[in-house]
């Protein structure tokens, strides 16, 4: 007789528990137990519960390989999703036995679970391990299918269009709710996370936040009559009072600095879209900025020439935008422009903008803007300027470059990698809540109730027409973060923190990337002979990349340094560089003339024509900006329910190496939080988004 000791940790989110009956059997190598009910007679398997039981068995069942957790009904009760962290065995040899599952049991099913350690296809021996990893994968394809989103967008998971009936209950992750926020004009299609699964869910309390944050915001704008002001703001000052309980040192920061072309400059190192300039080496054609017109700018003693030379000259490029039409927004036709901005970086490290010109073709009705023009000319230009980052840094660096690639890197992990592969253990925090916030973007911004078609110049169509040229555009190596900075030119470009910054965290990431991968990765050969690991890599090709070969995303992994890279710039994309596009929107865009949506009046054709009047005619109206920064507010808050870069609460990896590594990622990340807090005392905008205390481990809001 063999006596074997069972812990099962029930999940500590809301409605986690259950009161079904819940039964078990265990394999190891000498055997198999018998199916034995885990049962106190009381209340098991309660949220936040830590439960012991015995199992007898007539034998000494071996190592212990693979568990079965069965859920059924209870006699007096409809069947109850269940949330199971982990299950522990403690064996009479004194052997502890850990099955991770950190999912739901939803209906009335049958979950196996295999041991936590760590395997690759060719560390499995044991015909029952080959199968129960074929049986996964093949579960979760039958389950989880690729859908097309819009046509030359990455593709995204499938929501089936049959779920099994479920109790009614106030449970949040099922939300019976249509949608409606009293007060706000979009309607959020809850069909589009009705059917999610639920382990693509968010928690309760996260769920919860996020729309309790919404409805009262949206209801307060409302009774203010903002939600229903379609005129232009009557003072600029006004707009400061759209959220007045929000405001941070960095928004009253950008509210005073606005107009100044310094903080113009700086947001291109700093800002939220600090991926955009590249250093020019020569002026184009089609931005004909003579040495006359800028020379009063570069001071005494040099020329625009010798500043090109010494790689002094910067250029911000829009033409990604050119040429998409407009639509109307509250009656009115919006106006659009693909504008060239010029800076130079002066000798005391300050980016200046130096020449703007509002289109991509020159001309005598394209006049080339500069700083000495009148000042609302101008800052016209720029607002035009900071309008076309909108749309660059909301479709294609945030949404694009962030949300959806890294669904695609999400769901191609679940189609392809079984639980026990070393890759999922590593890359499976780094996709928590991510299909869930995404389905939800979808229905805020991509819908035609969406903010998109109510609040943007572009539309819908437009807006995903920036989205699917830029993709077609996307490298492997733009999502290279040293590659990145080196291709752009700007690697020794000063006060730069957002580069510093995103080093730092790379390195780390690279160097935990790096040690966990050598760890079961011990040659070339074993990568290149991983089947499910050059599955994901070529379904990632095909559905996130749509097969594209100018990308130059890897079809197959051939050595560890390829795949150690791969892996790092999935890792960080799916974290670090979400925080950094994301964490600073509404810091940055509260103040609407700094990022505004949409351009009422079209671009200036000649100088000596603005005024603060057709400055206020141009930008958004009240109602276009409060719906637009109202969705940024919600997007940008803090998350709730947060993991933090670096804190994996859930126990996947169980050997001491990783576990070790683990630690080590940890302290390098502290060290870097506390390099950047040291760093921010003696700054007067202090650089933050990249601290890994605030970076979280997903794409979650």
């Amino acid at each position: 007789m063999a006596t074997y000791k069972v812990r099962v940790a029930t999940g500590t989110d809301f409605l986690s528990g259950t009161l079904d009956c819940i039964s078990l059997t265990i394999v190891g190598t000498q055997g198999e137990s018998h199916k034995q009910r885990l049962n106190h007679f009381g209340r098991d398997f309660a949220t936040g519960a830590v439960d012991d039981y015995t199992v007898q068995c007539q034998q000494d069942l071996g190592d212990l390989i693979i568990i079965h957790l069965y859920k059924e009904r209870s006699s007096f009760f409809r069947k109850d999703p269940w949330y199971c962290n982990y299950v522990q065995i403690f064996a009479p040899n004194g052997c502890i036995y850990h099955f991770p599952a950190y999912q739901w049991m939803d209906g009335y099913e049958t979950l196996a679970l295999r041991e936590a350690t760590g395997r690759t296809t060719a560390d499995d021996s044991l015909p029952i391990l080959l199968q129960h990893r074929q049986e996964e994968i093949r579960a979760k394809q039958d389950f989880y299918h690729w859908r097309v989103f819009v046509p030359g967008l990455p593709n995204y998971v499938h929501i089936p269009s049959y779920h099994p009936p479920v109790r009614r209950c106030r449970n949040p992750n099922r939300p019976e709710w249509n949608g409606y926020i009293p007060g706000f004009p979009i309607l959020i299609n809850v069909k589009a996370t009705k059917f999610l699964n639920l382990n693509l869910r968010f928690s309760f309390l996260k769920t919860a936040s996020f729309f309790l944050r919404l409805g009262p915001m949206s209801l307060a704008l409302k009774i203010r009559g903002l939600l229903d002001c379609k005129r232009s703001w009557k003072r600029l000052k006004d707009i400061r009072n759209i959220f007045p309980a929000t405001k941070t040192v960095i928004s009253e920061y950008v509210a005073d600095h606005w107009m100044e072309d310094t903080f113009f400059g700086y947001q291109y190192l700093n800002g939220i879209n600090p991926n955009v300039i590249r250093r020019c080496k020569c002026i184009p054609d089609k931005f004909p900025v003579t040495d006359d017109m800028v020379a009063p700018f570069l001071g005494e003693g040099t020329c625009l020439q010798a500043e090109l030379e010494k790689g002094n000259i910067y250029l911000a490029d829009y033409r990604i935008l050119e040429g998409i039409p407009t639509v109307e927004l509250n009656g009115q036709k919006q106006h659009h422009c693909a504008p060239i901005c010029l800076l130079y970086l002066d000798p005391q490290g300050n980016m200046m903008p130096i020449a703007i010109q509002l289109s991509q073709t020159p001309g005598p009705d394209c006049p080339i803007f500069l700083p000495s023009d009148c000042e609302w000319d101008w800052l016209q230009a720029k607002t035009w300027v900071r309008y076309a980052e909108f749309y660059c840094h909301e479709a294609i660096a945030h949404l694009l470059e962030t949300h959806l690639i890294g669904e695609a890197f999400c769901l191609a992990m679940l189609r392809n990698l079984p639980m026990c592969h070393p890759l999922y253990k590593l890359l499976i925090p780094h996709t928590r809540f991510t299909v869930q916030i995404n389905s939800i973007g979808r229905a805020l911004l991509l819908n035609e109730g969406g903010l998109s078609a109510r609040a943007m110049s572009l539309g819908l169509k437009g807006f995903a027409e920036v989205m699917v040229r830029a993709l077609s555009e996307l490298t492997y190596d733009s999502l290279c973060v040293p590659l990145d900075f080196m291709e752009r030119g700007v690697q020794d470009v000063p006060g730069y923190y957002f580069r510093d910054d995103s080093l730092a965290v790379w390195d780390a990431m690279e160097r935990y990337v790096t040690e966990i991968i050598t760890y079961y990765y011990r040659s070339d050969a074993a990568v290149e002979g991983d089947p499910e690991l050059q599955c994901w890599v070529q379904e990632i090709f095909k559905e996130c990349l749509l097969g594209r070969q100018s990308s130059g995303f890897p079809t197959c992994l051939r050595t560890v340094p390829e795949l150690i890279r791969y892996v790092t710039t999935i890792m960080y994309t799916c974290s670090a560089k979400h925080a950094g596009v994301n964490s600073g929107q509404l810091e940055f865009t509260s103040w609407m003339p700094n990022f505004p949506p949409s351009m009422r009046r079209p671009p200036m054709e000649a100088k000596g024509l603005s005024t603060l009047q057709t400055f206020l005619d141009t930008l958004p109206d009240v109602k276009t900006t409060c719906i637009v920064l109202l969705v940024l507010w919600t997007l940008s808050r803090e998350p709730d329910d947060k993991r933090p870069l670096g804190h994996f609460p859930d126990i996947h990896f169980v050997e001491d190496a990783p576990r070790r590594s683990m630690e080590t990622f940890r302290c390098r990340l502290n060290q870097i939080s506390h390099d950047i807090r040291q760093r921010n005392k003696c700054l007067p905008i202090p650089y933050n988004y990249l601290d890994p205390v605030l970076i979280e481990n997903s794409i979650s809001i």
